[in-house]
């Protein structure tokens, strides 16, 4: 129960009266309370009969200032997670210390924090927004390493909102001021551990995947997700990603240009695809072309053709290599999980033209379903 419910003045003064409540409850009868219907569970001899002490503080009761002494006193913080088209995350560089940060701060007395994400990002990047998309709330403890005892720092609920994906004119329109933030840049989300301190790192990848999974907010202690998702345990996003930018060219490989490792969009019956998880090192790969699939396009880079393919996952899907996880996940998921550049647009409208020629849904975003490792299972 919050403070302000429970020291209302009629509540106060009804713990402090309990023959009042009786009084209540006999003109009203015993299953409505102000009015509203309200199942017994106890009756007025049980209550009567427990111990109410000296008679003057009757159970748990407690003046306001000795229950406002008991509540636990934390600090409040707001940041926001960008990403650019590449999937990287932007990190500030500050005057005060020396490891990097995501745009963001204290919350102030009375304010929101969703509010003090924008003002912050305003005040330190001259970028006005909104940002009303939780995606983390992260529990930080009093004994937090490599805080100075002299800041009695007594905890902190640190709020990360999902500022999206900025585009180029986004970030060419980015204004640092006079002092405090010295610079910014877009980090791969696996180099966040080397350039963050420990705890800020972890906070800003588990909302990095909360913001993938599509699962709703993540709840934290200390960076770490309470419940976590498939892909928090399997680690994804904690190794750098091989980028596969060129150009998207529809159709199959003109005959002469080097082909690369081919690999297929595999359709469940529900709209989503097979995505494999290396359980070694956590990155994405779309599955190698199977049998039956159909040429979608290619990816033109450096010389060679990486093509895919498309085509309809079988069911049962048949068992796969224990060193992979395998997931569905929607297209624009396996897309966030790799770094495609600003080509990946071309491939994922390819992808769903073929998808609504095989007449499947359109998956909506929902967290990423790991398959059983034996087939016979799904």
């Amino acid at each position: 129960m919050g403070a302000a419910k429970r020291w209302s003045a009629g509540g106060w003064w009804n713990r402090r009266n309990p023959g009042a409540v009786r009084a209540v409850a006999q003109a009203e009868g015993p299953s409505t309370v102000n009015g509203v219907p309200m199942p017994q569970l106890t009756d007025e001899a049980v209550t009567e009969d427990r111990d109410e002490g000296d008679g003057s503080r009757p159970g748990t009761w407690m003046t306001p200032q000795e229950y406002g002494a008991s509540r636990a006193a934390l600090w409040t913080g707001a940041v926001v997670l960008v990403t650019d088209a590449h999937g990287r995350v932007l990190v500030q560089s500050v005057d005060y210390r020396p490891d990097r940060l995501l745009p963001g701060g204290a919350v102030d007395a009375g304010e929101a924090p969703a509010a003090a994400a924008a003002r912050e990002v305003r005040e330190e990047l001259g970028v006005d927004g909104r940002y009303p998309r939780g995606l983390a709330v992260d529990w930080i403890p009093a004994d937090t390493p490599g805080i100075p005892p002299e800041m009695g720092f007594p905890g902190e609920i640190m709020h990360v909102y999902d500022g999206g994906t900025w585009t180029p004119e986004r970030i060419d329109g980015i204004r640092l001021p006079a002092q405090e933030i010295t610079g910014i840049h877009f980090a791969e989300p696996a180099d966040l551990t080397a350039l963050m301190d420990p705890g800020d790192a972890r906070r800003a990848l588990s909302a990095l995947r909360a913001r993938i999974n599509g699962g709703g907010p993540a709840l934290l202690e200390d960076g770490r997700p309470t419940l976590p998702t498939a892909l928090d345990r399997l680690g994804v996003l904690r190794s750098r990603r091989t980028p596969l930018h060129g150009t998207w060219h529809p159709g199959p490989v003109p005959p002469g240009l080097p082909v690369r490792e081919p690999s297929a969009w595999l359709f469940a019956p529900d709209g989503r695809v097979l995505l494999l998880i290396s359980r070694s090192t956590g990155c994405a790969h779309l599955p190698s072309s199977a049998p039956g699939s159909e040429p979608l396009g290619y990816r033109h880079a450096d010389g060679t053709a990486h093509p895919r393919t498309v085509g309809r996952l079988p069911s049962p899907p048949p068992a796969g290599d224990p060193a992979y996880a395998r997931l569905l996940a929607t297209p624009e998921q396996v897309r966030e999980l790799a770094d495609w550049g600003p080509a990946g647009h071309a491939e994922l409208a390819a992808v769903h033209g073929a998808r609504t020629r095989l007449r499947l849904p359109d998956a909506p975003r929902t967290p990423l379903t790991e398959l059983p490792a034996d087939a016979s299972d799904h």
